[in-house]
């Protein structure tokens, strides 16, 4: 008799993080597990997976995923005890994420109702457990549900629903597991999840204590987090050759450098100031001339960002891909890695005489001093691109431009200082001055290149960190604080980020 092949009975449990591909199936997942409550957004996962993608996790039985979890870090002592799942979460997107947290907070579990006899809640609560022990944090932290006390509700108030349970009085699926996995209560809140009728919005406070939790000097407390900016307001003159461009760039990288600077930042398309020696009169084939330029600046600004030790922000270069033309801006970290966000506006001008396509997509890129997105001119004054960024964890949203004359200046100018205020996030724009007298359409330049900031006490009084004046080649240097700006967003005078109406209106994001 041959052997019994086993592999036909083996049923593989897989314990794992969340990946992309795994989005639908959590949304799916969890309008099964929650049928009268709020799913999942598309837009909070791939949130939960761009900001701290360990602390999500699926359990996946044969392809399917019956399980899984999120959560986040948070320094819990900072939060009031009585706050509610929109505030710990930051409406379920948890950009408030804090890597130097002490706390890991779990904000959702969902087992498929067909596989709850299997330990499959333990398991993620495992999984979290061992997250936890790895990061060397000091606790684990819910609210949870307490879904049977709508049951009790008349005969009982939830501080003795909840006694009643922890007693073995009574039975409630989460409370009851809650406690059965080692975790102690803390407190019970009130108004907790909106739509959670069944525990009648109420939520028990409940810890879990990390024995091995070994407290290190390495975590303290920050009373600041600056981040030197440096604005290049660049002057466009006639140059004869490439070799004369960069080293006017590698002088500016240098001035930043010396100031010890995090971040360089030159203007939109400043790039066209090569186009003074090329022979081209066409603007539309000067731009796709311009384009075979691509590969010998970008192996310039990587060289300048290693060399200086700075991250450079290249302004924007027209770039052929597949045979259109898009206006993109690079971001050259120190460490020698680049990214890319492409111009997603194209205003008319750049559309009627050079023939520009838009990209598609907002990003937002982290860097040594924290999250920073890139917004070219003309998008900047859309305030849904800044809001998505803001959304994504964007701190700093960085615009070069250019502009011909005050009117598009201020469009930028205004724009800017609009979007720090309405999202509590600093901005920065930086444009071209000068001439280019032997370029059709790159003929004039006006530019006022600044700083901003939220508009608030911490803050500067115009909301202004420096500004150069205007229309003459300059720099401005200041620092931003990335703590003040986290302290604001909780506690200002006014908290618009937090105040956001969203059971009002919404915003979509596509891509």
């Amino acid at each position: 008799m041959n052997p019994l092949d086993m592999s036909k009975f083996e049923k593989k449990v897989i314990i794992r993080n969340i990946r992309h591909d795994d989005i639908d199936k959590i949304i799916q997942l969890s309008k099964i597990c929650f049928p009268k409550m709020e799913p999942w957004k598309r837009e909070h996962l791939e949130s939960h997976l761009q900001v701290f993608p360990e602390g999500q996790f699926c359990v996946e039985l044969e392809g399917e995923i019956i399980g899984s979890c999120a959560s986040l870090i948070i320094n819990f002592d900072e939060y009031d005890d009585q706050h509610t799942w929109d505030e710990i979460t930051d409406e379920g997107y948890i950009t408030n994420h804090d890597s130097e947290g002490y706390n890991l907070y779990g904000i959702e579990v969902a087992v498929h109702p067909e596989y709850r006899r299997m330990k499959i809640g333990r398991r993620l609560y495992e999984a979290r457990k061992d997250l936890a022990r790895r990061m060397n944090l000091k606790s684990i932290i819910i609210g949870g549900r307490i879904p049977n006390y709508n049951k009790y509700a008349k005969e009982m108030s939830p501080r003795e629903y909840v006694e009643e349970v922890m007693h073995h009085n009574l039975f409630d699926p989460v409370l009851t597991f809650q406690v059965m996995n080692g975790f102690t209560l803390k407190r019970v809140n009130k108004d907790y999840l909106d739509d959670d009728n069944a525990s009648m919005k109420y939520a028990t406070l409940m810890e879990w204590n990390n024995v091995e939790y070994q407290p290190t000097t390495k975590r303290h407390f920050k009373t600041s987090f600056p981040v030197r900016i440096c604005a290049i307001q660049y002057m466009m003159k006639k140059i004869d050759s490439f070799e004369e461009f960069a080293q006017q760039c590698e002088y500016y990288a240098d001035v930043g450098a010396s100031y010890h600077s995090d971040f360089v930042v030159f203007p939109e398309i400043f790039t066209t100031q090569l186009l003074s020696f090329i022979e081209e009169k066409r603007p539309a084939q000067a731009i796709r001339r311009l384009t075979e330029f691509t590969e010998v600046y970008i192996n310039l600004f990587t060289e300048l960002a290693i060399k200086y030790n700075v991250n450079i922000i290249g302004g924007s270069h027209f770039v052929e891909e597949d045979g259109k033309i898009f206006n993109i801006a690079y971001l050259f970290r120190r460490d020698g890695t680049i990214e890319k966000q492409y111009k997603i506006h194209i205003t008319p001008n750049e559309r009627k005489f050079w023939g520009i396509h838009g990209g598609d997509k907002v990003e937002v890129f982290d860097t040594d001093c924290g999250k920073i997105a890139i917004q070219i001119c003309y998008d900047i004054q859309f305030p849904e691109l800044s809001r998505i960024a803001t959304e994504k964890g964007a701190n700093i949203i960085f615009s070069p431009f250019c502009t011909d004359e005050r009117q598009g200046y201020l469009r930028v100018r205004y724009c800017a200082q609009a979007r720090a205020i309405e999202n509590q996030v600093y901005t920065m724009i930086t444009g071209t001055v000068g001439n280019l007298t032997h370029v059709e359409n790159m003929d004039i330049q006006y530019a006022q290149s600044g700083i901003f900031t939220p508009s608030d006490f911490p803050f500067p009084r115009d909301g202004i960190v420096g500004e150069c004046n205007p229309n003459i080649e300059a720099v401005v240097v200041g620092d931003v604080d990335l703590e003040l700006l986290r302290r604001n967003r909780k506690s200002g005078t006014v908290t618009q980020w937090k105040d956001r109406r969203k059971d009002l209106f919404e915003l979509k994001y596509d891509c």
